[in-house]
C-alpha cells in the first residue's frame, strides 16, 4: 500500500506542475452582468471575446442592480461589467453634475475604471402600457397621465429609487398616482398582461414590448437621457491583459438596436440560451470563434447541487461550533444570556435577502457573504434550543449529580449534554433546513447553487428552469431533515427518545 501511494505521488506533482504553464498562459477575467436578459447577453459576449484573445473568462451572472456591479468592480471582485452612459451620470455619479463624456471620463479615471466607447444602441428607459388600454383612455405621452390619477404603476425595485428613476419623474411631470408599487422588471410585464398594474418601466431593446403590443409612452419632457450600452472596467485589467481589452474594445459600435432587440428576442421569446445567442453574433459581427460548452442538464443539476451543499454544509458546521457554546452560556449566565439571546434574535429579524447585501461591502461578492449570511442566520435555532434544552434540566437531576462530586465540566459533559441533546439536535435540525432554502438566494451575489436556475427562470419565464432549482432544493430539506432524525438516533440517549423509535 505504501508503494502505491509513493508511486502514485510523482504522477499527481507531475501533473500538477504540467498544468502551471498552461494556468498561467490563461489569465482569469471576472466578469459582472446584471439581473436582466439584455445584460447577461453582453456578458457573455465579453467572454467569447476574453478567450479568443487567450484569457480564461469567469462570468458571474445575475448579480443584482448597479450598485452591486459597480462595487465589485471598485473592490476588484470583477474585472468589467457591460453598462449604460445614463446610468453612471445619473445613478453611479448621481448629483455630480457631470456634462459631457469627458467629465464622466475623468470622474471614472480618478476611480481606476476606464469606459469603451457606446456599442451602438441607445437602451433607454421608457414608460409603457398595454396598447389597448393607452388607446381607450386617451394616453400617448407621460404627461397624459396626470389626467389619470387612479392608474396603479409597478415599476422596476432599481427604478423606484434611481436618481432618474420614479422619483424624479413624478417631480418633473407632477404625477398623482399613488398606487405605485416595485417588483420585478420581467414580473411587470405579467403585471401589465393580466390587467393588475397599468404602465411600468421598459428598456427601449425589451423583446416584449412587441410581443405584449405595448404603447411606449412620448417622454415629452426629455426627462430620460440617453443610455447607450458601454463597458466598464478595471484599469489594471490594461495592465495586466491588454490584448484581451483590445479584444473587448471590438464591441465598439458593432451592436445596433435592432440586433439588440433580436437577440434579447432569441433569448426572452424563443428560449434560445444567452451563451448561444452570445456566441452567434460574436461569429456573425466580431470575427470571433465563439464556443459553446454545454455540460448537460444532469451536469449541470449536480454541479448547482454541490455548490448548494458546500454553502450550507460549511455554513452550519461554524453555526454548530459557536452556537453550542453561545448556548451553554446563555442558559448558565442569567443576565448575559438575555443578551446573547437578544443579539443572535436581531439577526433573525433581518430579511435574508438584506442580510445578504449588508455582507457585500465587507466580504465583496460571491462565496463569503453567502456563507456569512448563512451562518449568522443559523444561530437562533440552535443558540436557542441548547439554552432551552439545559434550562429544562429537572433541578433534582442537577442536584444529584453535584451531590455525586461531579465538577462542572463533567456535570455538562455526563450529564446536561446528553439530557439536552434532543433539544439541541432539534435546533440544528431546524438551522439546517433553513439554511437549504436560504442558500438560493446566494445565487444573487455570485454564489452559484440552486438559486441560480430558479433566477434565471423567473427572469427568462421558464417554468422548467424554475422547477429544476426548487425541485431538488426542495428535495435537500427532505433529505436533510431525513440525515438529522437518523443522526438523532445515535446522539439522544436511548431513554429519552419518544416511545417507538428504535436503535439503528
Amino acid at each position: 500500500m505504501k508503494l502505491k501511494r509513493c508511486s502514485v505521488a510523482p504522477v499527481l506533482m507531475a501533473a500538477w506542475w504540467s498544468a502551471m504553464p498552461a494556468a498561467a498562459a490563461a489569465p482569469e477575467v471576472r466578469i459582472g452582468s446584471k439581473s436582466f436578459t439584455e445584460s447577461v447577453i453582453l456578458g457573455e459576449i465579453v467572454g467569447h471575446l476574453v478567450e479568443s484573445a487567450g484569457g480564461r473568462p469567469l462570468h458571474k451572472r445575475e448579480l443584482g442592480g448597479t450598485r452591486v456591479l459597480w462595487n465589485a468592480l471598485l473592490r476588484g471582485d470583477i474585472d468589467v461589467y457591460p453598462e449604460y452612459s445614463g446610468t453612471i451620470s445619473q445613478e453611479i455619479f448621481a448629483g455630480r453634475g457631470l456634462r459631457g463624456d469627458d467629465a464622466v471620463r475623468n470622474a471614472l479615471a480618478a476611480l481606476s475604471i476606464q469606459v469603451s466607447r457606446p456599442f451602438g444602441f441607445n437602451n433607454t428607459y421608457a414608460i409603457g402600457m398595454r396598447a389597448d388600454v393607452a388607446d381607450r383612455l386617451g394616453i400617448g405621452k407621460i404627461s397624459d397621465l396626470i389626467r389619470h390619477p387612479d392608474l396603479e404603476f409597478g415599476f422596476s425595485n432599481e427604478f423606484m429609487d434611481r436618481g432618474d428613476g420614479w422619483p424624479s419623474l413624478r417631480q418633473l411631470y407632477g404625477l398623482p398616482q399613488l398606487e405605485v408599487h416595485g417588483l420585478d422588471h420581467d414580473l411587470a410585464y405579467r403585471g401589465l398582461e393580466s390587467g393588475s398594474i397599468h404602465a411600468t418601466d421598459l428598456y427601449s431593446t425589451d423583446a416584449e414590448i412587441r410581443y405584449y403590443d405595448l404603447r411606449v409612452l412620448e417622454d415629452d419632457r426629455d426627462h430620460f437621457p440617453a443610455y447607450n450600452g458601454v463597458l466598464l472596467y478595471r484599469t489594471d485589467l490594461q495592465e495586466r491583459v491588454p490584448e484581451v481589452v483590445d479584444a473587448l474594445l471590438k464591441m465598439e459600435g458593432r451592436i445596433s438596436a435592432a440586433a439588440m432587440v433580436e437577440m434579447n428576442a432569441r433569448a426572452k421569446l424563443e428560449k434560445v440560451p444567452e451563451n448561444r445567442v452570445a456566441a452567434d453574433f460574436a461569429t456573425s459581427n466580431l470575427a470571433v470563434k465563439a464556443r459553446v460548452r454545454d455540460e448537460g442538464t444532469a451536469m449541470r443539476l449536480l454541479r448547482r447541487t454541490g455548490e448548494h451543499l458546500l454553502l450550507v454544509c460549511i455554513s452550519l458546521s461554524g453555526a454548530v461550533a459557536i452556537a453550542v457554546p453561545l448556548g451553554i452560556m446563555a442558559a448558565r449566565w442569567t443576565r448575559g444570556g438575555q443578551l446573547i439571546l437578544g443579539c443572535v434574535g436581531i439577526m433573525q429579524t433581518i430579511p435574508a435577502l438584506a442580510l445578504l447585501v449588508l455582507m457585500i461591502p465587507l466580504l465583496g461578492i460571491g462565496g463569503p457573504p453567502a456563507l456569512a449570511a448563512l451562518f449568522l442566520y443559523s444561530l437562533l435555532p440552535i443558540v436557542r434550543n441548547t439554552c432551552a434544552g439545559l434550562q429544562d434540566i429537572p433541578v433534582q437531576i442537577r442536584e444529584s449529580a453535584a451531590a455525586l462530586g461531579l465538577p462542572s465540566k463533567m456535570r455538562l459533559r455526563l450529564v446536561e449534554l446528553p439530557l439536552a441533546s434532543r433539544s439541541i439536535v432539534a435546533g440544528i435540525k431546524t438551522a439546517a433546513v433553513i439554511n437549504v432554502g436560504f442558500a438560493t438566494l446566494g445565487a444573487l451575489i455570485g454564489a452559484g447553487g440552486l438559486g441560480q436556475p430558479i433566477l434565471t427562470g423567473i427572469r427568462l419565464d421558464d417554468v422548467g428552469l424554475i422547477l429544476q432549482g426548487a425541485v431538488p432544493a426542495a428535495l435537500l430539506a427532505l433529505a436533510v431533515q431525513g440525515l438529522f432524525e437518523w443522526v438523532e438516533r445515535f446522539l439522544v440517549p436511548k431513554g429519552l427518545r419518544l416511545k417507538g423509535e428504535v436503535d439503528p
